[in-house]
């Protein structure tokens, strides 16, 4: 460790100073779901891309559309359908006949912040199309290759209630986001701050409070926040036990199909900088792990046709293997 905790959480209140103004802004428009805005900022300070998962009605496209506004930066929304194809998100070749050259035209994957809203209305192969840049934050357009400008993340959107229309996402690119995000009703103080606010009439003002630079600059503080040993054999016992339960004193090996992919370890540690950075903290206690935990692993623990029968779900799984390693 080449800086003190001390000089570390120093650096981190100076660095955090945007959060507030990043809240506040969010705050002129989505009413209450902390959580969700929470790990959306967790998402965008640890350079990992979220899924969210929530019912029509509950702010899912609101809040990652005024996140985008709140920062000064490209956003992109794309409406996924049956009949998107990989050129409508990536771009392609255009032939111009007049002087027999083909020019790239660069589509909206081409921003900082992406949304794209109910991502499982699209099949596998236009989702597919995201993989390159999720997970190397490049795009190929016939024999050419393009950096995407940073900060870049991926928002996407899917509703769990409608299915007729809607394709699975392929397991390798549920894989590739940090987050999935189980948004849930608001409360019946909440629901009722939304009917006094809201003026359907109006809409919020949204002013960029944050720069690119800021947030980029961010994740450099994130980077450095310091993780003890004891943290990091935490984080791995949990991943170790999604694959080998038998070895912590679970029986839970009839209803794991797959168990979590060294991705989930990575990304557990960095998120959990992240909401480290959001508190203040200068290093990762335990409990900042076991609070990201359920978002880095639900989709990413596979359970067996026997859980399925028995109504377990990755969720249960996950809150089991929490209850059972030990907190350090």
């Amino acid at each position: 460790m080449t800086q003190s905790v001390d000089a570390i959480r120093r650096n981190v209140e100076a660095q955090s100073l945007f959060v507030n103004r990043l809240r506040e802004e969010i705050a002129k428009v989505v009413i209450g779901q902390q959580y969700m805005i929470d790990r959306l900022l967790v998402g965008i300070l640890a350079n990992g891309h979220v899924l969210i998962e929530g019912v029509p009605g509950l702010a899912n496209t609101t809040a990652a559309k005024t996140l985008a506004q709140s920062i000064a930066c490209q956003f992109s929304r794309i409406q996924f359908t049956p009949d998107l194809l990989p050129a409508d998100l990536i771009g392609t070749l255009v032939y111009s006949p007049k002087d027999s050259t083909f020019t790239t035209k660069k589509g909206p994957i081409f921003g900082n912040i992406i949304l794209a809203d109910e991502i499982n209305r699209a099949p596998a192969k236009v989702q597919s199309a995201l993989l390159e840049a999720m997970q190397e934050r490049q795009v190929t357009i016939g024999d050419n290759t393009f950096p995407l400008d940073e900060p870049f993340m991926v928002l996407a959107t899917q509703n769990p209630i409608e299915q007729e229309g809607t394709y699975s996402l392929p397991e390798a690119q549920v894989d590739r986001f940090m987050l999935k995000l189980k948004v849930t009703y608001p409360t019946r103080a909440e629901e009722r701050e939304i009917m006094d606010r809201v003026d359907i009439l109006h809409n919020a003002v949204v002013r960029p409070v944050v720069t690119k630079q800021e947030i980029i600059q961010a994740r450099e503080v994130v980077n450095a926040i310091y993780v003890d040993a004891k943290a990091k054999n935490y984080i791995v016992d949990i991943v170790q036990a999604t694959r080998t339960p038998d070895a912590f004193g679970l029986k839970l090996n009839h209803l794991i199909e797959y168990g979590a992919s060294p991705r989930a370890t990575i990304y557990l540690q960095q998120a959990a900088r992240a909401l480290a950075f959001l508190q203040g903290e200068g290093n990762v206690f335990p409990n900042d792990v076991k609070q990201v935990a359920m978002d880095i692993l639900r989709h990413r623990v596979i359970v067996t046709y026997e859980a399925e029968a028995e109504n377990m779900t990755s969720e249960d799984i996950v809150r089991k293997i929490l209850d059972a390693v030990p907190v350090p």
